[in-house]
């Protein structure tokens, strides 16, 4: 199968695991696939696997394809019976999903922890043997009195009547049933031990607060909105409760329309407050008319946004929200520029319809220009072929959205409303005082202290720029003490709790294991409820789960608790109870994480041919990683054997007797775990009829030897004449990646550690081990370090083109290559800020935070082609060097900086955000530093790369012969 799987069109890898009776492929494609290849991609899985289907051995079921993996089941019911039987229960449940599969908003709708019922026939083989009946001769007469087929029709001059032949109808027709043999008659039900019960041992139970229970997981179909499909499950379910028996009771397990509208309720705060700063800051800053003007454009803004994001298909999920929180620290910033523009050239006694004019014809294609690049500045994240790209995509047409529509706002609709709503110069002879009132402007106490600090800087240019670059590469030297996370934790308030058994483990022992924990969380205080899946892992009720599948020895717990406290209190409680009650179990408790899927923060795979060796070679990296002091819960994803009885066959014995190696080993099938004879049918279901044998013999491994095994002639020879018995171990479990064993060290890491940072550490390490592996073989590193890799490898992939499009840009507007370059080498400068932030309030640099870095780049880069621009426009009103770079300077101080303290208030709001908070930390410190640096540092080094003249002397106020604008 995986030999053909290879085969697959935009294949990764794969990944399989096998144990007796069952293998489980995993088929993981490129990163870079594009999303109209991989239904393709599926349909030639399943064609793959078709044409294979023939060469398999007989006997095999399947291969069964499932391309519906990743569906999310964001809401989960549980039903609990209290005096009803389960199979009661289950109609009942059925019956929900078939009104729950009538909603507009649903897909699939599932039942898990459903136990089949099954009619078991149970025998002694040495009973069977000394009445001289065999278990064959019982299996044929069953599947005779059961037999369907058409009985034929009679025909008469009007109508047709079908013939109906009556078979087994219920456990007391096979109790009666007679069997022939040895010229004698034997009642069914004195020979055999017949019942009905639920399929045992189980494969798979769910339970809810320590009682067993019938979950039904709802998913939404593609398109659907999940605040809608949450009000309509709401009044479905709640006219579906009043008409279920006492006795019946219904548990909201999980709920993703309540987390996304407490999302939704949260960006709204967030948006509410960063609003109210955003305002304050334009009201005490610009005065209250121009305030208002402000605040009018960002209602438009937004519902234009919106608007647009209707139109391109974008939804409101976390990575929208995110974008618009993004843009909301920008969306002002022109608004802010070209109002600010108008006011200075009203106070200067300007008409105010050549002031409206000018805030358009100065500003209008710099902000164009720094709109521009700020949005090219996320092409990386949002068009990168991986998981991340497809993740984050909105992010580029979100803000493209935002800020595009916002400098439309700033130079259309602000001037006019500036034209509209600014009150008149209160002077006659405005015009002929032009220059006089300019210099009023700008002679203010402010301006006079910052002019004289400018200069300095200009004058002494080398020293400002020396101590710039100290202390940009001293940031860069402290980047390394920067945490680093990709994805950062989940808000959210569940815990999941896993109990992994030793590879062999029973099901009675993994719930028994299952109780344990059951009783350590029912009286914890801090949990609101929980749900415990045994054999198996919990359905993907949240997107980057990680699923488990079918495992005889695995228990997980869904822990729902009172909140983040709460949450981290039950943690605490459930890892000392792993350490103190639960010894011999691998016990986990976590909380939920973002980002791409992954077991284990920390992974490192051997790969190689043979087993043991792959297991030696594993033992030494598992010893490497627990020498970490930051790792905990080292293991090996498979390691321990499994116990085993083998069979050796005399041959010779075998062929006298008439016994083929194939019967033998049916005959131990169907006694030791039963043998399908028939089926009973009630209604819509069938129900299995289940020969095996009786629970002494079944359980009695010692006696193993003395199962009676039916000959060809009808009699019984024991097991022990015919084979040799043997004990040992052999393989539970069998992981392999694309073909070859493959065994996984895993760990976690202790709290406040970053697991890529440990990975990086500990894989060097490694390198030793790696030289002396054997042809073959190698050890990969895996974990959320591989998964960063792989979607930080091609954001930086598109990095030189966002370059070449920003330089491009830049030209565009500044019409000289080095002043594009001058102005593109300010963009990292604000990383001194970035670093200082991260490390002072201990936020991991993650991918959030590259966002952040991003937005910030895109405003340093935006005012620094303003304060050119500015100064070009002097040098061409016939201001020398060094006096258009002090001046243009002074006059843009006042619209940097209040676009700089409006973004950087707005942001406070968010730092209390566990996901979105490093972004805002890192907005934050690296604006409030890179205003400074381009108010005092770009200056600096725009004198020294064009050779200003330091011996012009510079007043207090503007000069006489200062022209600030071109009419």
């Amino acid at each position: 199968l995986e030999t053909k799987l290879q085969e697959t069109p935009y294949l990764d890898h794969l990944i399989s695991y096998s144990k007796p009776g069952e293998s489980t492929i995993f088929v993981n494609l490129k990163n870079g696939t594009p999303a109209e290849a991989v239904p393709e991609s599926w349909y030639q899985v399943r064609k793959k696997l078709w044409d294979i289907r023939a060469k398999l051995p007989e006997g095999v079921g399947g291969p069964f394809s499932n391309d519906e993996f990743g569906n999310t089941f964001g809401i989960i019911y549980a039903f609990t019976s209290d005096g009803i039987g389960h199979a009661r229960l289950r109609d009942y449940v059925d019956d929900v999903r078939q009104q729950l599969l009538q909603l507009e908003d649903v897909d699939e709708v599932e039942l898990l922890g459903v136990q089949e019922e099954k009619i078991f026939l149970e025998f002694s083989s040495v009973k069977l043997a000394s009445q001289g009946l065999s278990p064959a001769l019982i299996i044929e007469t069953l599947q005779g009195r059961n037999y369907v087929t058409p009985s034929g029709v009679a025909e008469t001059d009007k109508d047709e009547v079908h013939l109906r032949v009556s078979g087994l109808e219920s456990v007391e027709a096979i109790r009666e049933l007679g069997i022939r043999a040895s010229g004698r008659i034997f009642r069914l039900g004195d020979i055999a031990h017949i019942y009905r019960d639920y399929v045992d041992p189980p494969e798979f139970k769910v339970r809810f607060m320590g009682e067993d229970a019938i979950a039904l997981a709802v998913s939404m179909r593609e398109g659907g909105k999940v605040l809608a499909l949450g009000r309509s499950l709401d009044a479905a379910m709640a006219q579906i409760e009043e008409n279920l028996p006492i006795g019946v009771g219904v548990h909201r397990v999980a709920n993703q329309p309540e987390i996304v509208r407490r999302s939704i309720g949260e960006f709204l705060k967030v948006l509410a407050e960063a609003l109210a700063i955003v305002l304050l800051v334009s009201f005490v800053s610009l005065g209250l008319r121009t305030g208002i003007i402000v605040a009018f454009s960002i209602p438009l803004v937004l519902a234009a946004t919106f608007l647009g994001m209707k139109l391109s298909g974008v939804d409101l999920q976390r990575i929208s929200l995110g974008a618009l929180i993004i843009a909301l620290g920008l969306l002002v910033d022109d608004a802010m520029i070209a109002i600010e523009m108008m006011a200075v050239k009203l106070e200067q006694g300007w008409e105010r319809f050549r002031a409206a004019t000018f805030a358009y014809t100065n500003t209008a294609f710099p902000m164009l220009t720094g709109t521009a690049i700020t949005v090219t500045a996320f092409s990386p994240v949002s068009f990168a072929e991986s998981v991340a790209g497809e993740y984050t995509r909105s992010i580029f047409i979100v803000v493209g959205l935002a800020l595009t529509i916002s400098w439309l706002v700033a130079v259309l609709f602000i001037p006019f409303l500036g034209f509209r709503l600014l009150p008149k110069p209160n002077n006659k002879d405005a015009i002929q005082n032009d220059h006089e009132r300019h210099q009023d402007v700008y002679s203010r106490p402010i301006y006079v202290r910052f002019r004289r600090l400018v200069d300095w800087c200009v004058r002494r240019r080398w020293r400002v720029i020396s101590l710039t670059v100290i202390v940009f590469f001293g940031a860069l030297g402290s980047f390394r003490f920067v945490d680093q996370s990709f994805f950062p934790a989940a808000n959210r308030h569940e815990l999941m709790v896993d109990l992994w058994l030793p590879q062999g483990a029973s099901f009675a022992a993994t719930m028994s294991e299952a109780k344990k924990m059951e009783a350590v969380l029912v009286d914890d205080p801090d949990v609101d409820y929980f749900a415990a899946y045994i054999g198996g892992g919990s359905p993907r009720f949240y997107l980057p789960l990680a699923q488990e599948l079918t495992h005889t020895n695995l228990a997980q717990f869904m822990v729902m608790t009172n909140g983040p406290d709460a949450r981290d209190r039950v943690q605490a409680r459930v890892g000392k109870a792993f350490e103190k009650d639960f010894l011999g179990i691998r016990g986990r408790v976590q909380p939920l994480f973002n980002g791409p899927p992954i077991s284990y923060p920390i992974e490192f795979r051997v790969v190689g041919k043979d087993y043991d060796e792959v297991r030696r070679i594993a033992s030494l990296v598992a010893e490497a990683v627990r020498a970490d002091p930051a790792t905990r819960q080292v293991h090996l994803d498979w390691n321990e054997k499994t116990k085993m009885v083998q069979l050796s066959i005399d041959q010779d014995k075998a062929r006298i007797l008439g016994i083929s190696t194939r019967e033998l080993a049916l005959s131990l099938n169907a006694i030791l775990d039963g043998h399908s004879i028939t089926s009973l049918r009630e209604g819509n279901r069938s129900i299995e009829v289940l020969a095996r044998a009786s629970e002494e013999e079944r359980i009695a491994l010692e006696n193993i030897g003395d199962i009676s095994i039916p000959t060809t002639d009808g009699r019984f020879v024991p097991l022990g004449q015919l084979a040799t018995l043997s004990y040992g171990l052999e393989e539970g479990i069998v992981w392999r990646r694309d073909r070859f064993p493959t065994i996984t060290v895993r760990a976690d890491v202790v709290t406040d550690v970053q697991a890529p940072e440990v990975s990086l550490r500990i894989d060097p390490k490694l390198n030793r081990l790696r030289a002396e592996l054997p042809q073959g073989y190698r050890i990969e590193i895996g974990g959320t370090a591989e998964i960063s890799a792989d979607d930080q490898a091609p954001i930086i992939a598109v990095v030189p083109t966002m370059i070449l499009a920003v330089l491009t840009l830049l030209m565009l507007q500044l019409q000289n290559f080095q002043r594009a370059l001058l102005v593109l080498l300010t963009a990292p400068l604000g990383l001194i800020g970035v670093v200082g932030a991260l490390l002072a309030f201990d936020a991991p640099f993650g991918f959030v935070a590259m966002l952040g870095v991003i937005a910030l780049s895109g405003m340093i880069v935006r005012n620094a082609v303003i304060l050119v621009d500015q100064i070009e426009q002097d040098r061409n009103n016939g201001s020398d060097l060094h006096t258009a770079i002090v001046e243009a300077t002074v006059r843009r101080l006042r619209p940097i900086a209040l676009t700089a303290a409006a973004a950087v208030l707005a942001m406070i709001p968010l730092t209390q955000s566990i996901f979105w908070g490093p972004m805002a930390m890192a907005i934050m410190g690296g604006l409030l530093v890179a205003t400074v640096l381009t108010l005092l540092f770009l200056p600096a080094l725009y004198a020294a790369w064009f050779r200003a003249d330091s011996s012009v002397p510079i007043a207090d106020a503007p000069p006489e012969n200062e022209q600030s604008s071109r009419t």
